[in-house]
């Protein structure tokens, strides 16, 4: 089978080494993926969102099965349009992506079907969110209704802070046209969970679950990132947690999404937050997470292609979707400076024996060389029996993995094995 995966991130990199697990897989083409995929991918310079580019080379190229997992992509109908050649897909179609694609939609719908989700209201005059911030309980929350590369969420721990997350995203245009509606919302406490998902959009498959790290700093300081780690499972997800969210979250969110015309099949990531009143919906994305992906994946004992093409075709079961009982940590090394201004250019030397545990995200290849082309850099993953054994083999790859200019957090992890370890004591 010929298979084209579009995206060129740590995400991807960790779909890709899945699928050529399986033997059926003649070549995986990455559209455009980047310069440390070499070995597991041949690449392709179409970028992500570049739509008649990609149908083009699927058509030209004779590809069996495409995977799209970014959000931009899926937004503009890739899905949809790759279809429409005659290539099966693995990703919702574009009027299942708004599910991602706009806050206020997303937030519209669990109102409607009684999805539990933060109080909210919305905005499309800034005037009026302003004057609504006046009043409004602190902290709070702004939200940009579309993407915004991770970015446009705002956790404001004072009023001058909201007003200003206002201003700057539907008077100055932080974000353009998706700043220029804004969802203003209650702010949750309690531990957040990310559960990755397969679904056929009858069936919903739940993936192991993840704790991400957003801060670029220790401790959760520092400026909102990408992600700089994730570790699986995740404590705070018990298997009580997980049945109430299955009858409260998980099935009513496809039902509604069935109901209202918009089937979704692919991958819907549920970002939770375990509040005391029961778990709620604090976002969906319609596609794997990064960098939840390079834990999750790595767990699972079934065979990748065989699961999405049955979420193509309409066919998933539970019983077609294994995962380990380990422990999964990823540590992702940047550019130091990331998520604001950094270098690059500088090469990366990887042991050959780490390869196979290290997903690359930012860098390109030059003169023989893979050098560093971005913040987030590469994510260097360790399974093992426990929490503890994951995240102490994990940087105990990290210590042989050398970039100049090299920065990374080193406490991923750290609040997951507490409580993994208290749980014990209990």
């Amino acid at each position: 089978m010929k298979l084209l995966v579009v995206g060129g991130g740590g995400r991807e990199h960790a779909i890709i080494k899945k699928l050529k697990e399986n033997k059926e897989v003649e070549v995986i083409y990455a559209a455009p993926g980047n310069g440390g995929m070499g070995k597991d991918a041949v690449c392709v310079p179409i970028g992500a969102k570049d739509i008649e580019g990609l149908v083009a080379f699927a058509v030209e190229k004779k590809i069996d099965y495409a995977v799209v997992a970014p959000d931009d992509p899926l937004v503009l109908g890739a899905v949809d349009a790759l279809e429409a050649v005659g290539v099966s897909c693995f990703g919702p179609r574009k009027d299942a992506a708004i599910i991602e694609g706009s806050k206020i939609f997303s937030k519209n719908l669990m109102k409607k079907y009684g999805i539990p989700t933060a109080a909210y209201e919305v905005f499309e005059d800034a005037d009026e969110a302003l004057a609504y911030l006046e009043n409004a309980a602190i902290p709070t929350v702004i939200k940009a209704d579309g993407l915004a590369l991770g970015k446009g969420v705002i956790i404001a721990e004072s009023r001058e802070d909201a007003k200003a997350a206002v201003i700057s995203m539907m008077k100055e245009g932080a974000f353009g046209q998706s700043g220029s509606r804004v969802v203003i919302e209650e702010f949750l406490t309690g531990p957040e969970v990310s559960v990755l998902s397969f679904t056929d959009g009858k069936t919903v498959v739940p993936m192991v679950s993840s704790m991400d790290h957003k801060r670029a700093k220790d401790n959760d300081e520092g400026l909102n990132t990408g992600g700089m780690g994730t570790i699986a499972p995740n404590p705070y997800y018990t298997e009580e947690i997980a049945k109430e969210c299955m009858e409260t979250i998980f099935l009513p969110t496809i039902r509604a999404m069935k109901a209202e015309g918009r089937e979704f099949r692919g991958c819907l990531y549920f970002g939770l937050m375990i509040t005391p009143d029961g778990p709620k919906v604090i976002e969906y994305n319609c596609r794997f997470g990064d960098p939840e992906t390079q834990v999750v994946l790595p767990l699972l004992e079934s065979d990748l292609l065989t699961v999405m093409q049955a979420t193509t075709s309409g066919t998933l079961s539970a019983d077609m979707v294994r995962f380990s009982d380990k422990s999964a940590c990823c540590v992702v090394m940047a550019s130091r400076g990331y998520p604001e201004k950094y270098e690059t250019g500088f090469p990366i030397t990887l042991p050959e024996d780490l390869e196979d545990s290290v997903y690359v995200a930012g860098a390109k290849a030059a003169e023989g060389k893979v050098l560093t082309a971005g913040g987030r850099v590469l994510g260097v993953v360790a399974v093992a029996e426990d929490p503890k054994a994951a995240i102490d083999a994990a940087y105990g790859k990290v210590k042989r993995v050398h970039f100049e200019n090299a920065y990374y957090r080193s406490d991923i992890g750290a609040r997951a094995l507490a409580a993994w370890e208290k749980t014990r004591k209990e």
